[in-house]
């Protein structure tokens, strides 16, 4: 049996979407998604669901309404599941309940999955609770934009004018001036705070205070546009106080994240956290090995080793995966020293009941060797598992100090399947201010997927790179990298972003 969900995104916050929704959107057979619904979402569908965009951008609409409605029967008809995936609350101003009818009539299965509205959200985020008890204990939910089919408006402009309500009108800001006028005739005072926010709970966040006698002057002069809420009411004037998410300190700020999409999340996540619109653009992608048959031999013979030095954390797991499949634990390391590079690889291997007894503190090679040195590794057998490509200082610089040295594959990575082009627009068009490099192959094949001149034009556009060795390679493509942490990590990184601010 075919079934429609009706799907809330919420207001635009990817951590505002309910489980039900992701639950939905991770099954779905057909996703058909609006413009406010926020299209990160997407990478959480199924590799063969159908993917369709129908607009619905204020004054212009991919697909008319009824062309909608008419595609999602069409493809109920099939006996897939389908997504529809609407920004905020499918029944609030969402045209949900129109859908939901068409569906009735075609006698289709349908669930209506709830999601947090933005005129809720949006205030929230700018400081604005819409009820408060020193100010009004109602709020009432307006449309900006009425259907211009009909005959007589549904407003009724001397109750809101009379009320003591917080009102929040959506979709009004092209109709600012005529909503403050019918406020201010039907007797809501001239000085009444109005509170203006666009694109509320996303990165691209702005706000402004005004007053109804004024905000109409003042949207314009700030050049608000849609989409953005209007909130009327006493509540605004706590926009100041309360305000809490315009004072994160990457707000609006677009940093793009290099990293494998495997490793990227924290790294995703801290920044979406400090307010940066991220961009994620994993130009390398890990894979396993397609014959696995040498690591599994020396995962069985892991004793001749006196050394065994992990330089990542995608050694670690997949080594490990390798152990596992050997039907192997954590006890084939007894009585084997283990090192690990960086405090990240470290964790990994304690998350896996090996305690490292070595952990440089500084992450390069160079630094590695000589504190291996100091602790008599020099003529002793080390056994290196890493990628299959990587930097060979480490096993260079081993090998001359007489230790018996074998690398052993145990992944490899490969330019990932990602084009260029959104990023080379974002750049033109002044919404990336970062690019962050945290390995020397990240640098190589970002440049094979964007064209270095893109970057050279954009002289506002700042290199941030993990450490010396990152670094040299950016050098290489004629930019100098501008951000270097002293802590060559991912929080080393993020730290020397936010010192640059």
């Amino acid at each position: 049996m075919s079934t429609v969900y009706l799907v809330g995104a919420g207001p635009g916050d990817p951590g505002m979407l309910t489980l039900k929704a992701k639950e939905v959107i991770e099954t779905c057979d057909v996703m058909i998604y609006d413009y406010l619904a926020n299209a990160d979402f997407l990478k959480w569908c199924k590799e063969d669901c159908e993917i369709l965009y129908v607009g619905k951008k204020g004054g212009d609409h991919t697909l008319p309404q009824d062309k909608i409605n008419e595609l999602i029967i069409e493809k109920a008809r099939t006996g897939k599941t389908i997504c529809r995936l609407k920004g905020g609350d499918p029944y609030v101003f969402g045209r949900g309940g129109e859908e939901a009818e068409e569906l009735v009539e075609a006698g289709i299965d349908f669930e209506v999955v709830p999601g947090i509205t933005a005129g809720v959200a949006a205030p929230a985020y700018a400081g604005i609770p819409v009820t408060h008890r020193d100010h009004t204990t109602s709020v009432c939910f307006i449309t900006g934009h009425e259907d211009p089919t009909k005959e007589k408006s549904g407003h009724n402009w001397s109750v809101y004018g009379q009320s003591n309500s917080t009102l929040v009108f959506y979709m009004g800001v092209k109709n600012l001036p005529m909503i403050a006028e019918n406020l201010m005739k039907n007797g809501r005072a001239a000085d009444t705070p109005v509170a203006l926010v666009r694109w509320g709970t996303r990165c691209e966040q702005t706000s402004m205070v005004s007053t109804l006698e004024n905000v109409a002057e003042d949207a314009a002069e700030r050049g608000f546009k849609a989409p953005s809420i209007i909130v009327v009411g006493g509540v605004c004037s706590l926009h100041d106080k309360l305000g809490w998410f315009e004072k994160k300190p990457l707000l609006g700020q677009g940093v793009v994240v290099t990293r494998a999409r495997e490793q990227a999340s924290g790294m995703v996540k801290t920044m979406r956290d400090l307010g940066a619109c991220v961009y994620e653009f994993p130009t390398i992608s890990i894979n396993p090995l397609e014959n696995a048959d040498e690591v599994e031999e020396h995962a069985l013979q892991l004793g001749r080793w006196d050394w065994v030095i992990f330089t990542s954390v995608n050694g670690v797991k997949h080594f490990w995966q390798h152990l596992r499949n050997a039907g192997l634990d954590a006890r084939q390391f007894g009585g084997i020293n283990v090192a690990a590079i960086g405090p990240a690889t470290a964790n990994a291997l304690r998350d896996r009941g090996i305690n490292p007894d070595f952990v440089p503190k500084k992450y390069v090679a160079e630094h590695v060797v000589k504190g291996l040195l100091d602790l008599d590794i020099a003529g002793k057998k080390v056994l290196i598992p890493r990628a299959r490509v990587a930097r060979e200082i480490l096993p260079a610089e081993l090998t001359r100090a007489k230790c018996d040295v074998k690398v052993l594959p145990v992944y490899e990575t490969t330019l990932a399947e990602e084009s260029g082009a959104e990023i080379e627009k974002a750049l033109e068009e002044g919404r990336i201010q970062y690019v962050t490099f945290t390995s020397s192959s990240t640098v190589e094949n970002f440049f094979q997927l964007v064209k270095a001149e893109k970057v050279q034009d954009c002289p506002h556009v700042k290199m941030a790179c993990i450490g010396p060795v990152t670094a040299k390679t950016l050098r290489d493509y004629g930019l100098t990298p501008d951000i270097q942490p002293e802590d060559y990590t991912i929080p080393g990184l993020v730290q020397s972003i936010l010192d640059d601010k």
